[in-house]
């Protein structure tokens, strides 16, 4: 009876054990699945709004008010160009431009953006930072260590220089054509 016992008892433990051990794969590859599915949601999410952020950032545009003229710029992809922007988000931002060296209006920022120098050759359009707080419109060519904003769209260099003038200008950036 003794042997009895202890064999069923056995058989009934082994019965228990082979009872969790075939529970156990299930519901972990269960979990397995539900968070597999979860995470791949999750992924999809993020790709969504990095897409939609990038689409949005694609499609912002600044604008410089001159006169009665408005130059639209593209951004440059850097974090000087960036922060440029978030700086337009909080309103408009008047500079008084003076003609420098016959090949670029400049004038002070008022405030001092990120810098990201490269040493690059200007052409007509480029909308430059330099030394991380005077900003400049290109209607000519300069070659020196200088931070990308932008580039004019649509303009020749005859009508940015026909825009510009010859004396000082006030332009005002904007989020806002």
């Amino acid at each position: 009876m003794r042997v009895s016992f202890i064999h069923i008892m056995t058989i009934a433990a082994m019965l228990g054990l082979c009872a969790c051990a075939a529970e156990s794969p299930v519901s972990s590859e269960s979990k397995e699945t539900s968070d597999s599915v979860s995470s791949e949601i999750s992924e999809e999410d993020s790709e969504m709004q990095s897409e939609n952020n990038q689409t949005e950032e694609e499609n912002i545009m600044i604008y410089a008010h001159i006169g009665t003229n408005v130059l639209e710029i593209k951004p440059a992809e850097n974090s000087s160009a960036d922060a440029f922007i978030e700086l337009l988000q909080k309103g408009d931002v008047t500079v008084e431009m003076e003609d420098y060296g016959n090949f670029e209006k400049g004038g002070s920022l008022g405030v001092t953006l990120p810098r990201n120098d490269e040493y690059i050759t200007t052409s007509a359009g480029d909308l430059i930072l330099y030394l991380g707080k005077t900003i400049t419109i290109y209607y000519d060519v300069n070659t020196w260590d200088l931070t990308r904003l932008g580039k004019v769209q649509g303009l020749t260099q005859s009508e940015l220089k026909e825009i510009l003038g010859d004396g000082d200008v006030t332009a005002v950036f904007s989020l806002s054509k």
